[in-house]
This record gives structure tokens, sequence and C-alpha cells, in this order.
């Protein structure tokens, strides 16, 4: 097969075929290369040994991209050696674009592109060739894989993707300073040409920056731009490819440079002396007036501290920077007054916060001002001796009780009288008043101190010659304790008692609670009500320290006779005068489980766990004896099944089948009956199947203790016995038809010490005490009843 190019579109396409042609490359110019393998044979015929042809193996075409002619753009040909021109082979082109893009001619084998094609999208095509005998339709050549590559030309211009940019470079920069480095990219083959050869120049942003024309890198290109004379620049940078040759296609972006700002710039007081009047009413803390320093810098290299240095000024004042504005704000650090000084001077500096070293060289950087303030005469509001007042007065009180009492004077000259009065506009019910000239405080109620402790009111003051200038001072009045209230039991749940409490025990401790504030600590005293009988079930014992303990009388509480309890308790109180209250407590009855320390009834144990209702409870105890109850029956199920004998239906052959009871020794006669070893002439009338499990003997009446026998049977011949069992076990036609091992032991007789159980004693009362098992909880609750006091069972 040979490949025609012609025809070329471009003096690079022309060199290519004439090298292809010169040199008959095989990847291009691919040929039909006769086979040599042949081997001669006896009758001199000559056997061919078929491989494949290199000649129909191809590597790819060429065809320029952005073709825009009138006819189809001419790729290459296709031709087989098979071809004698006589039209009888038939070329197929099939794969990528076959058919679409790629013609072929099915006679000459030519083929061709009928559409402009473009490399950035797709750079080769892979295509299939065959060669097929047009009569029979069979293959002359194989199918052959070859590339149409798609030859670049330069259709597109250099593109910046990120554009247009944004950079920043610090003031007062060094030449030389990288700012940014762009990028531009080309989508035409860089392996091809210098179709994606850039190079970078700029257009726009001389002689204040530069760029480097290979990598794009722009720097500073001018020294000591300073920002306070111009912060923003505009530079435009081109990117031509083609290596920057006439011809190139080219493109351009923006970067806005701005400069930042550094610290080269001292601040400065605009002017530097500055009168501020104050008035003497002016308020300490509150800011009385404001400085500014001006600084050309931003951000924080134009930050500011304020400071007073002379000692005049600063034990009256203080000054702050303020962080939004730069302003040095003047506070008052003292009350001032116009009749003791009138004049103050104060020396303010202005320093930056954030120094940059390596602009030292122009100066310190920092400003000082003269600030003179004068103080005015106002007239004053009343001044009160102290800032707040503390007072108190025992609750209960009747109305009209002195307090305390507040003062306040007019700090003018003039000295003017002072009249006082509660500020009306605090929410509640007014419980006191104050005597408009003296200032003494009196109630107007009686107080209750377990109603609330403390009070808060204000009391104001103002001058008599000039009402409207009023002060303010805050009052609290601390409400003292009487014994008015007596004391009561802690709890009003009810007192748990179990059914197992025994005399002695401590049912419950109880404390109690005052209302009352006693200093020294609250002390409480218990007693049983006087007036009323001894009470039989429970008693009372005071413990000395505040609390006392319920102690049960008797035992054997039981829920089902009576559930509930009731006790009085009297209660004293250590107060003066000495006040009681008595308390009934509720005792329930019922039965106990232990939670380490804590006794709760088994049925509010289980609910308040659970939270379920009775009926929900009903309702999973059901469900749970219904599974207990078909787990049972599948056991005895199982139990029941009998094994077969057979373990296979299809393994007849000779086995072994063992059983394996040991029973439960000497004395069990249930599993396993051994009188027949003990005496051979029973065996006659005792012939058990071995393969099917002895029927358990049923008794009546009460169970039998069984004993070793005392006696010694009659000596057995156990050798004649087994050798009779083989010849019936030989003779018998029940088992089944293979061999099958029968195993016999004997034991001996019984031991003649005879039986050691406990249950062949006598039985004899025991004069132990049991009582201790009411301790040991719920579990052994049964047990204590069946060996407790003998009375009681009497009694029940």
């Amino acid at each position: 097969m040979r490949i025609s190019t012609t025809s070329c579109l471009c003096p690079f396409l022309v060199c290519l075929c004439f090298i292809q042609r010169c040199s008959g490359a095989s990847h291009h110019v691919p040929t039909k290369v006769p086979s040599k393998n042949q081997t001669k044979l006896a009758n001199g015929e000559t056997e061919v040994h078929h491989r494949p042809k290199r000649g129909w193996i191809w590597n790819q075409f060429f065809v320029l991209e952005e073709h825009m002619g009138p006819d189809a753009q001419y790729v290459g040909k296709l031709h087989s050696n098979s071809d004698k021109g006589d039209g009888s082979v038939r070329y197929i082109l099939s794969g990528e674009g076959a058919g679409t893009i790629f013609i072929i001619d099915e006679v000459t084998g030519d083929i061709h592109a009928t559409k402009s094609l473009d490399r950035e999208r797709k750079t080769h095509y892979v295509l299939h060739a065959q060669a097929l005998d047009r009569n029979t339709e069979e293959a002359l050549e194989p199918k052959s894989e070859f590339i149409i590559k798609v030859q670049d030309i330069n259709d597109n211009a250099p593109k910046f993707p990120d554009g247009p940019f944004v950079a920043s470079v610090p003031e007062m920069s060094e030449v030389g300073t990288s700012v940014l480095q762009v990028t531009a990219t080309d989508a035409d083959d860089p392996t091809y040409g210098n179709s994606a050869r850039i190079v970078y120049s700029i257009l726009q942003g001389q002689p204040y920056f530069s760029v480097d024309p290979k990598t794009g890198i722009i720097r500073t290109a001018l020294a000591n731009m300073d920002r306070e004379a111009r912060e923003h620049y505009t530079v435009v940078i081109q990117a031509k490819d083609m290596a920057g040759q006439v011809g190139g296609l080219s493109g351009s972006t923006t970067i806005n440079i701005t400069l930042t700002d550094v610290n080269d710039n001292p601040p400065k007081f605009p002017q530097k002396n500055y009168q501020l009047y104050v008035p003497e009413s002016a308020q300490v803390g509150k800011p009385v007036g404001k400085i500014k320093a001006n600084d050309e810098n931003l951000g924080v290299n134009a930050d500011i501290r304020y400071s007073i240095i002379n000692s005049e000024g600063a034990n009256m004042f203080s000054i702050s920077a303020d962080r939004d504005t730069r302003e040095g704000i003047i506070s008052l650090k003292k009350p001032l007054n116009f009749e003791r000084k009138k004049t103050y001077t104060l020396n303010i500096e202005g320093v930056n916060t954030h120094v940059d070293p390596r602009f030292s060289y122009l100066g310190s950087f920092k400003d000082t001002a003269t600030l003179k303030i004068t103080v005015g005469d106002v007239d004053e509001a009343p001044v009160f001796s102290m800032d707040y007042y503390i007072m108190d007065v025992y609750e209960n009180s009747p109305s009209g009780t002195e307090v305390g009492a507040v003062t306040a004077r007019d700090p003018d000259s003039r000295n003017s009288h002072v009249r006082y009065f509660l500020d009306r506009k605090e929410e509640g019910i007014n419980y006191f008043r104050v005597d408009e000239y003296s200032g003494v405080i009196y109630t107007t109620l009686p107080l209750d101190r377990e109603d609330m402790p403390w009070h808060n009111i204000t009391v104001m003051a103002s001058e008599v010659d000039n009402p409207s200038l009023l002060s303010h001072v805050p009052v609290t009045v601390q409400v003292l304790d009487v014994n008015d209230n007596p004391p009561e039991i802690a709890t009003d749940e009810e007192v748990i008692v179990c059914e197992s409490s025994r005399p002695g025990q401590v049912i419950q401790t109880v404390t109690a609670v005052d209302k009352d504030d006693f200093a020294n600590g609250q002390r409480f005293s218990f007693a049983s009500p006087s007036q009323l009988p001894v009470n039989p079930n429970f008693t009372l014992k005071d413990n000395e320290d505040s609390t006392a303990s319920i102690i049960a009388r008797r035992r054997r509480f039981n829920h089902l006779t009576q559930e509930l309890y009731e006790l009085p308790i009297v209660v004293w109180d250590g107060g003066e005068p000495s006040l009681s209250g008595t308390s009934t407590l509720t005792l329930r009855v019922c039965p106990c489980q232990r939670h380490g320390r804590i006794r709760m009834c088994q049925g509010e144990a289980f609910l308040s766990s659970a939270g379920l209702s009775t009926g929900a409870l009903i309702a999973i105890l059901l469900c749970i004896v219904i599974l207990l109850a078909i787990v049972v029956l599948f056991i005895t199920l199982r139990r029941s099944k009998k094994e077969p004998l057979i373990i296979s239906e299809e393994d007849i052959r000779e086995n072994v089948v063992t059983y394996d009871d040991e029973g439960g020794g000497e004395e069990d006669t249930e599993a396993f009956d051994i009188i027949a070893l003990r005496n051979p002439a029973a065996a006659e009338e005792l012939k058990f199947r071995r393969d099917i499990r002895p029927e358990g003997r049923k008794h009546c009446g009460p169970p039998r203790i069984h004993r070793s026998p005392s006696v010694e049977l009659d000596e057995v011949d156990v050798h004649q016995f087994i050798k009779q069992k083989l010849v019936e076990a030989d003779m018998d036609t029940s088992v089944p038809p293979y061999d099958s091992l029968q195993t016999y032991a004997y034991e001996g007789q019984g031991s003649p010490t005879g039986s050691i159980s406990p249950l062949d004693s006598p039985g004899t009362h025991s004069e132990q005490d049991f009582n201790y098992l009411d301790n040991w909880g719920p579990q052994f609750q049964k047990l204590a009843e069946l060996y407790g006091d003998p009375e009681s069972d009497v009694t029940t």
C-alpha cells in the first residue's frame, strides 16, 4: 500500500512530502512487502508461511486546520498491492469522523476532509482502513489503524485568564521591587513553531513600573514613590506571540497598583497653644474636651498615643485616644471647685505607636502642645455626706419607727437650705418616708423580714432657693429578724416502713425548718405530743443535733392489715421567745427492696423506674409468661424426642453404638437397673431393649430416702452372666442387622458404712435465734418467716 500526498497546502508540507518520497519512510509511505518465508516441499511445491504485511501498517497523516477553500482538503491516499487498477478493490474507512469529516474514494483510496478543523478543539482523529474484494467482499488486507493529526496554525491570540489584576506595593520601595507576575496563555500548539511563544511588554505605566519580557514579573522602576503624593497607578501589559515578531497576535491586561502606607510622616499639632472652658459642675470621669494631632499616614501608622506630661494637669485630668477619630479625649479625674482653683495648664504630647526604623533619619515621631483650662463658677446641687447609706430596722416595728437620717449641704458660698424627699418613681409599696427638713427616715408600715429582707430607696435633696438642682443618694434598709415563725418538719413526703422492720430499728431521721433567721444557727428539739397516749407502733428520739429519729416499737408490719400510720411530732426552736409547731407525718407500710441505703416499695420502685401504668405492666408480665411457657414446651419436646438407632440410611456398615448414661450413682435406681448384674437369674424376667430408654418408675406418696444395703448379696458369677447376654444378643432377631457392641460394667456392692446424707438423721429443734435473717433483704424474707419467732407463728 502507498500514500500519495501530491498536493500540499504550505511550504512545510511540500518539503515533508518530498522527504517522504525520497527516504521512503515506512510510517508515512507504507508499501506492501512480499513475504520471503517459504519452504520447498519434496514434490517441488513451496509452502508459504503467512505473517502480517508490514506494508499495511499506518502511523499518521497531517491536515491543516482552519481550511477555508471551496473544495475538500486532500489528506492522503490508501493503496493495496492487490489493486491492479481495474476497480476490483474497494477501500473502506471507519473510526472518528469517518463519513462525516473524512471521506474516501472507494476506488482510488483518496482521503479528503470535507469540513474545516480546529486543532484547539480536537488535535487528532483515529481511523481504520480496510481493502475488500469488490466481487467477493473478502478482505484483501487486514484492518489497519492510523491517525490523522490536525496541523496547527497561529490562529489564537494570547489571553490573560485572570485579568484585570489588582496589586499593591509599599511606598518608598527600592527600584526593582517585585509587584506582581502576570501570565498569559496561548491555545496554539507550543511544540510547533512560534505560535505559542509569548513576549511581554508594558504599554502604560512608565516610568514608574517595568515588566520582564519572558516571565511577566512587574517591578518598580522609580525610587521614593510617595503615597501621600500619588496613591494609585494603572499599568497595561501586552502579551504577543510569535516571539514578538511582526505578524504575531497579541492580548493585553490592566493592573491597578496601589501604594500602601508606611510610617514616614510624624504627627503634628495644628497649633501650639489651646484654651478650654470647663464648668466646676463637670462630672468626674466624663469628657470635658478634645485635642487632635494630624498624621498624613494611614491605618496603624497614624495611631497616636496622647499623654499629659506635667504633674499639675495629670493630677486633675486624663487623656485617651479615640480609635476612630484619633482625637485626644480629655476627661476629669477629680471634682473641680471654682472656689479653690480657677485655672489649670496641661502639656500634651502626641507620639506614634508604630515607628518604622528605616525612617528614623526624619527625626522623632512626636509633637507637643499646651492646653489652658479655665474653671467656670456654677450653682451646684446639694452634696450628700456619703455616697450611699446602709440602715437597719427590726421587723414588725410599728409605723413611724425611726430608721436613720441622711445629710446634704449646699457646696456654694451661699450655703442655701436643703430639702429632702423620696424618689416616687420607684415602683412598689411605700414603706418609708423622709422628713423634708431633717432628713430622718421613718417607716410607714410594719415590715416582714420573711417577705422582704432588704429595701432599696432613693433620697433626693434640693436647694430651697433653686429646687431644679437635685442630687440623689441610694439608701439600703436591712430588716432585722425577730422570732415570729414556728418551726416545721422539713419533709411532706410519706415515710416508708418496711414489713421486715424489727423493734428498735430507725425508720427515718427527720429535720425541721424555720423561716426565721438565727445568727448562731438553727437549733431544734423534738418530742411526741404529751396530751396523746403512748404510740404502740413507733417512738420518737431527739438526737440533740436538730434532728430526730423515728424508731419502730414492734415487728411484723403488714401492709395488708394496715398500710398507713400517722405520727404527730412537736418541734421547738431555739429563739427568744421559743416557738413550737406540731406536724403529722404519714408512714406507709410496704414490702421493701434495697437500693444501697435507700428503701423503696417494690411496686412503687418498679413502676417509677419503668414509668408504666398498671395495665401496661400487666400486659408485659402476661407476654413474659407466654414466652416462658413456649420455651419450656420446646425444651420438653426436644428431650422427649427419640433419636434413631441407625444414623444414616445409606451408611449400612459396621457401626459401634455407645451408650454413655452415668446416672446418679449407686443410689440412683431410676436411670439404670443394676439388679440384672447382681442377680443373673432375674435377667430372664427383665429383658429390656438397650436402644429404648426404660420407663421411669412411678411412686405414690412421700419420697423415700434410699440407703446403701447393709447386708452382702450372694456372690454372682459375672463372667457367666456376660456370656449368657452375648448368646441372647446373637439370637435376638429384633436387633439391627449389623454388629453392635454392648458394654456391661459391675461396680460392686454398696458401701458397708451406709449413707452420710443429713436427711437420714433425726430432726431436732434448734434453740438458735434466726432474727438476723430479717436484715438480709427481701430475698431471704420467706426463710426469715419459716425460722422466725415461734410465738408470732402461733399468733398468726
